[in-house]
């Protein structure tokens, strides 16, 4: 196992990324409240639009109780955002699946957040294409080749 860094280039990085990410929450919860919504329901919305999940896979994408999932979107079914569909792959299981409302208010929220796409724009396609390879790598995911 590497030894922990702790060089100053190293903990500036890490700060930097901190901000980054601690910016990038406080826009999605402001973005989120625009639509009546909480910062969770938002990701859960956003993440279902790309594809419908079972309850237990959007608590392991969110790192989180599959407990809190069902009450999420307890809030977003009863705002019609969300609707339970069997899992044509096995009847036990239900889907989380955006309707139509849920789709249009997720594509609304993903087009209002500013705050990485204004900064990201100001780089380079080289640029964008190495901080993701970048970034891939620090997750221990293969970059696109």
């Amino acid at each position: 196992m590497a030894t922990p860094r702790t060089d100053p280039l190293t903990l500036e990085v890490v700060e930097l990324i901190g901000t980054v990410v601690a910016r990038y929450y406080e826009e999605y919860e402001q973005a989120a409240a625009q639509h009546a919504l909480t910062g969770a329901q938002a990701r859960v919305l956003g993440l279902l639009s790309l594809d419908p999940l079972p309850m237990r896979r959007i608590a392991q994408k969110l790192k989180c109780e599959p407990s809190n999932i069902t009450g999420i979107v307890d809030r977003l079914e009863a705002r019609g955002l969300v609707e339970r569909r069997p899992d044509p792959a096995d009847r036990r299981v239900k889907l989380a699946v955006p309707t139509e409302e849920g789709r249009a208010t997720a594509h609304r929220l993903r087009e209002s957040l500013d705050f990485a796409r204004e900064p990201l724009g100001e780089l380079t396609e080289a640029e964008r294409t190495l901080l993701r390879d970048l970034l891939k790598r620090m997750l221990g995911v293969q970059p696109d080749v």
